[in-house]
Formats: C-alpha cells, structure tokens, sequence
C-alpha cells in the first residue's frame, strides 16, 4: 500500500491516504464471509473506487465446521487508480476462526492488517485445524505466537462476544445472535478503509424485510464493528482510499454470470424475438438460469432440463422453431452435450453454448476456476465439427461477448461456444451500463418466399442457409444429423459431397474472420517479449506488463477473443516480437494452437490450482525470458 499522511481534526484518529488495498474475510463457510464481501464491495463501489474481486468457497453444501476444506473467503482490491485483479498480497486479512488463519495466512504482507476473531480459538476449533499439540497433548494457539505479532499487525477482536453485548436484549436464540458477528467485521473494516455504512444498512433492511427484529440485530452489530474501530486504542489510524476516475455515466456492481445473463436479455430485445435458455444446475454456471427466470417479461423462457442433453437438444428445438436457442453448463456438462452440438453443426442451426469452465477432470474442484476446456471447446466432439469459439476477459465484458454470440450464431447460422469461467463468474467490478443505442445491430431474416427455395442454399459472403420458421408454406424442409447433400438438403451418402460439406461447414466457421476488428496491442508493436492472453487472466496480463513496462522493458501484451477463428492478424503480430509467452491456467492449450498455427517458438506459463494467476508471477516469467534473450 503507498501511502501519504493526510492531516485530520485532532479529535479523531489519523487517517491516511492509500492509493489501493488488498482485503480478505475468511472464516467457516456458515460465517456469511461472501455476503460479507459483496456488502464492503458495494461500499467501496458507492465511494468510486475501481474495484476487482475473488469470491473463494468450498464445493461442499455444508463442509464440517471449523475444518480447513470448509473455509470461505472473499477477496477484494480497490483503489483510486485502475484496478486489474483482486491483488496478489494482502494488505488486510480478517479470520473468523482458527482454519482461516491457517489457510490464507501465507498471503498476508508482513506488517499487513491481521484482525482475529479470538471467540473462535478454543481448543476444540484448534484440533480442527489441526495445530500442533503442547506437551499436555493441548493444540498450541497461534495467536501465543510472538512472531505473529512481530511480522503483522495483529488485532485480537472478540468478535463473538462483542456480537452478543450488543444483542442481549433481542429475543433472539444464541445461533441467531451467533450469525451477525459477519456484519461486525464489516463494520469494523469500513471504519477501518473509511468505507460509508449507508449501502450497507440499506441492504439489511432489503434482506431481513420480512423480520424486523433481524433487521434491527444486524444494524446493530454492523454499527458497533464500526464504533469499536473508532474507540478502541488498539486502533491508532484508519486508511482512506479515493474516488476513482473513471468515465462518466451510471456504474453497477456486475458478476460475469449477471453480465452474460444481460447480454441475452439486450440480444433479445434487439432481434425481437424469443430466447429459449434451456440448462440443467450445474456449479458455476446455475446462476445465468437464476438471473434468466427473473426477467421473462424480455422475451426470454428458462427451461431447467431434467439432463444436459435434454438441456442442449431443447436449445436446439427453439433454434429451430425460429428462436434463439441458448444453453449453458461447465466443463463436464459440456462433454455430455458433445453430440448435441454436433447435430447443431449438421443442422446449421444458430446455438449459443456458455462453458463456464471450472477445475477438473470430472467433478474436480467444482468452486474453483480453471481454463483448461479449450481443447476441449475447439476439438471436443466427434468428427469434424467446427464451432465459433469466444471467450470474454472480464466479468463486464461477458455483457458484450453474450451479445456479440448472438449476433454471430443468427447471423453465420453456426453454434457459438463461449468460454468463460468460475473466476468472471463470480468476481465483480465496476461496470458501465451501455447505451444500448451503441449495440451493434442484429439482423434477423427468416425465408418466407418459396420460389428458389433450398434447406442449404447459402448466402453469398456468410455461407448461411436459409432460417426457416416450421409452418412457412411451401418451405417444408428435412434437417437432423444425418449428412445432407448440398443446396437440396436430401440425404446424402456420396463421397464427395461429404468432403464437400465438410470444408463448407468449415469455411462458414472460417468466415467470421472477416468481423473480427484489429488486435489492440498493449504497449509498442515490436519488441522482446509479446505476453499473449485469453479469458480471465486478462487484468494479471496487463498488471505484469504494463510493470515491465515502467521499468523500460520492451514488453507488450494481446489478448484473443477469439479463438476459433483466430484473429487475422494475429500470425504478423507474433512475428514481431523475439519470444511470446502464453500464461494459462491449464497445463498449456493456447500455446500448442499457436505453436501449430503460427509456427512461432511460444512459451507457456502455466498454473493449474483453481486460483487465478498473480500478476507478480508473470511479470517473474517475464523477466526470465529477458534474461534468457541476453
């Protein structure tokens, strides 16, 4: 955190001015550390600060209490200058409880913030935990520790018992009074970040409408966190972080699975026609349904399939009937609808398919991110079967790619696959509400004129059949999965007008090269290090490089949106810079395709622990292949 002292009344404790800070809430996943999260989000987004954040929960409904896999956090950092990740360091930690402080301790900066639920430590939360034992066979407190101490600044708050002062006079049970201790901490970080509480009481009275008293409980506990920062010795200074500048206009606090969930809505509305979200639960992709199923009265209907393929091939059905047909799961999911996609492909039927990748194989790490599905996303089904593959890079930005799928699968009549991930899922940011006036246009024409009339005649530039509504007289017409012969849509087993169709469903792919706008370059467009990108390790990216390049380095970066086709003149850019470096969280996708496509000697960079990459790594990885050059 760079800092400046900023004089105050001598009244009031000093505060000082930070250009940005790391927090994290940890504790036992019953601790309410997301609601806590979102809610010091929301602040510091009311107070105009560019924000980025990183919910972190376990997979398990319930997971034991007080374990080490049952622990949750959220992560945030923000600031008065752009913020490009939730932060690698903390500057700030706040634990809930003994397994808290195990887990996520190592993150901490020395002379970071290190607040203390010391409620929590007792000897049976410490087993859980598994400290280490004494000579009795007790397990030895952390917080006994003097080092701890020495290399953070530890505050030890009896959050607990705090909690229940405030509370004794509220007909409330102890577990009720037990699960407001969250909003102390809250309140206690926002006088600590001087953070306003308004948004904060006002999202207490929205949640607990129903039950007064709660809403009453909660307040409380809220503002004595915050009077305890602001009376307490242990607390000499508090932080102040300022306003952004970002441009003008009306900003919302936006998750990537709202944000795609958005983006169908306005591609709804632009074609004036009906959308069919047809998806089956699955973790991290459930809450695009959720959002979906609020918003029917924008021509969207929701259809909670009894399976993953019932989901894809109900998708496909509205396609069709002459709708927009959508579906959404994660990485195994994906691999279910496999043979779903491919009678899209056959049928060349327009079809949005959100992957909301996650860490695998099979059930994996079910909460954690990961991008390793793009193999699977460009090669993934049987035969050849080409689909449209794009992948937006920040929680926002997913509002654009939903939209921009959209638009390419009526337009090109072809499935559309887009990659996004646990990490934009649920992570926020600050986020611009687009004029919709400024949203591309997306044209919608179904075949009505039955003179000339052919299942696959196409269209001249796009390659696209004709969309026909079932019922249009005089255009009855056969598609399905078996190969069709060209232009008369006849089954077809002859030889050469399967490799035909082939390279043509291939080329159609193909073609959607001619929409993708220039690649932007981040920094000059030679050099000696090129940091290539995709998805969500966009702000890590640009963080590292944009580093390298204060301290003089001749380093720049990309970033590919799309990713089947490749951008045209992505194979030139690469050609410019003496080595390229491909950071993924997988075990290296992205960099086998360039290898393969491009033929340049490519680099991967490459972490698969259902986290994101941190900006410092890269910017390691960088420097060592500068080293390498000299």
């Amino acid at each position: 955190m760079s800092e400046t002292v900023t004089p105050a009344p001598a009244v009031a404790k000093p505060r000082r001015t930070l250009t940005r800070a790391v927090i994290r809430f940890a504790g036992d996943s019953g601790d309410g550390m997301q609601v806590t999260g979102e809610q010091f989000t929301t602040e510091a987004a009311w107070a105009g600060n560019d924000i980025s954040t990183l919910p972190n929960f376990p997979a398990e409904i319930r997971a034991p209490a007080g374990t080490l896999f049952g622990v949750s956090s959220f992560q945030l950092q923000f600031g008065s200058q752009r913020v490009y990740t939730p932060g690698d360091q903390l500057d700030a930690l706040v634990v809930m409880n003994p397994a808290a402080l195990k887990v996520h301790l190592a993150d901490l900066k020395s002379g970071g913030i290190l607040i203390v639920n010391t409620a929590a430590f007792d000897q049976r939360n410490l087993e859980k935990a598994g400290y280490p034992k004494d000579a009795k066979g007790e397990p030895k407190s952390p917080l006994a520790d003097p080092g701890l101490a020495e290399k953070y600044r530890l505050y030890q708050v009896d959050i607990g018992a705090m909690t229940k002062k405030s509370l004794e006079d509220l007909p409330l049970n102890a577990k009720e009074k037990e699960r407001c201790k969250n909003f102390f901490a809250l309140g206690l970080v926002s006088w600590i970040y001087t953070r306003p509480l308004d948004p904060t009481l006002e999202a207490i009275k929205q949640r607990f409408a129903k039950n007064p008293t709660f809403v009453e409980a909660n307040v409380r506990v809220l503002k004595a966190g915050h009077a305890f920062g602001e009376t307490a010795e242990m607390f000499s200074e508090h932080y102040g972080i300022e306003a952004a500048e970002m441009p003008p206009g009306v900003y919302r606090s936006m998750t990537g699975n709202r944000a795609l969930a958005w983006g169908l809505l306005a591609a709804a509305e632009r074609t004036k026609i009906p959308m069919v979200f047809g998806a089956y639960p699955i973790t991290p992709a459930s809450s695009i349904l959720e959002e979906l199923a609020l918003h029917k009265r924008w021509r969207v209907r929701t259809f909670q399939a009894e399976d993953e393929i019932a989901a894809v091939t109900s998708a496909i059905g509205a396609s069709f009937g002459g709708a927009i047909g959508v579906t959404a799961s994660s990485g195994p999911g994906i691999a279910l609808k496999g043979e779903g996609i491919g009678l899209a492909v056959m049928a060349e039927l327009p079809l949005v398919i959100f992957n909301i990748q996650r860490g695998g194989p099979s059930t994996g790490l079910p909460t954690k991110t990961e991008q390793a599905d793009l193999m699977q996303a460009l090669y993934g089904r049987n035969s050849e079967c080409p689909i449209v593959v794009i992948a937006p890079c920040t929680p926002g930005d997913c509002f654009f790619i939903a939209y921009e799928a959209v638009r390419i699968a009526i337009k090109y009549m072809v499935p559309v696959m887009v990659l996004s991930d646990g990490y934009l899922a649920n992570g926020s940011e600050p986020w611009l509400i687009p004029d919709v006036k400024t949203l591309p246009d997306i044209p919608v024409a179904f075949r009505t004129e039955a003179e000339g009339f052919a299942p696959y005649a196409r269209d001249a530039a796009t390659l696209a059949r004709p969309w026909v509504r079932p019922g249009t007289p005089g255009l009855e017409h056969r598609i399905g999965g078996i190969e069709k012969q060209d232009v008369t849509g006849n089954i077809s087993y002859e030889a050469d007008n399967h490799d035909h169709m082939v390279r043509t469903r291939a080329e159609k792919v193909r073609r959607v090269a001619q929409e993708i706008p220039p690649t932007v370059v981040n920094g000059k467009e030679s050099g000696d290090v090129l940091v290539v990108g995709w998805g969500s390790t966009y702000g890590a990216i640009t963080a590292a490089v944009e580093e390298a390049q204060m301290e003089g380095k001749a380093v720049a970066s990309i970033h590919i949106r799309h990713l089947n086709p490749l951008p045209p003149d992505l194979g030139q850019i690469l050609r410019q810079f003496r080595r390229v470096l491909v950071p993924e969280i997988n075990s290296g996708q992205l960099v086998r395709v360039l290898r393969a496509e491009y033929l340049v000697d490519a680099v991967g960079f490459n972490r698969v622990r259902g986290m994101p990459l941190a900006s410092q790594e890269i910017l390691e990885a960088v420097s060592q292949l500068l080293e390498a050059k000299e």
